[in-house]
């Protein structure tokens, strides 16, 4: 399995609140967010990673380029125009993937329930997705997540229902007929994640979501204090 992270975001609030680097630089406790998701993705054995920036990020790539990590990092350089727009490229650089597990930068996630999240993945061989979901809202526009009694995803919402638990955590898992779709999904006119997440029930792909207690997102400077607190209760 390959491991991708999308870190092509302009960061623009982050800026605002006086944060100069790209967000993927931003510490929690001292380590970059792009730096600790590649360290966990090393620990779960990946042989590669794959990193996708814009090109106006030379901190961050000189970062990677410098960095000395236990794996090659595989970057690519390219202006996009939103996160579905940065997976299809991932895909259609790389033809030959048969699955793949994609996070965007600033999720910030237990390592343990990582762990449990692709061996559920791996069991799970019929599914064609396996989306990361949370019931800790903490996103500034989240992508409610509806699904059934065995987890199969039956509705990826703007607003919550009565009948809604779960929210998007930012963590996916993909085979080569979800990779496909992505692909498809740009070609007629999505520019959003959430939308492509739809194409693929539309598509009547294998959609199944795995819970985790808790995902963290980085919008702004306060987003850091909670992440922190999070982590620190990991440790203890």
């Amino acid at each position: 399995m390959e491991f991708a992270i999308i870190a092509a975001g302009e960061g623009s609030r982050l800026r605002k609140e006086g944060f100069n680097l790209p967000k993927p630089l931003l510490p929690l406790h001292g380590v970059p967010l792009i730096e600790r998701l590649i360290r966990v993705f090393v620990k779960e054995g990946a042989q590669r990673v794959h990193v996708i920036i814009n090109k106006q990020s030379p901190e961050l790539k000189l970062f990677l380029e410098k960095t000395t990590f236990e794996l090659p990092i595989v970057l690519i350089e390219e202006d996009t125009a939103s996160s579905l727009h940065s997976f299809a490229l991932l895909v259609k650089n790389n033809p030959d993937w048969s699955s793949c597990c994609l996070t965007t930068t600033d999720t910030v996630f237990r390592p343990h329930e990582f762990h449990a999240y692709l061996e559920a993945f791996q069991q799970h061989q019929h599914a064609d997705a396996f989306m990361a979901v949370t019931p800790f809202v903490d996103d500034e526009s989240p992508l409610y997540v509806n699904t059934n009694s065995q987890l199969r995803v039956e509705a990826f919402l703007d607003t919550a229902t009565a009948e809604t638990k779960y929210v998007s955590g930012g963590i996916y898992c993909f085979r080569k007929a979800a990779m496909d779709c992505a692909l498809s999904s740009v070609e007629a006119g999505n520019s959003r994640m959430r939308n492509f997440q739809r194409a693929l029930l539309e598509n009547d792909l294998q959609v199944e979501a795995f819970v985790f207690d808790k995902v963290v997102d980085i919008d702004h400077l306060k987003d850091r204090v909670v992440a922190e607190q999070f982590l620190s209760e990991e440790v203890s």
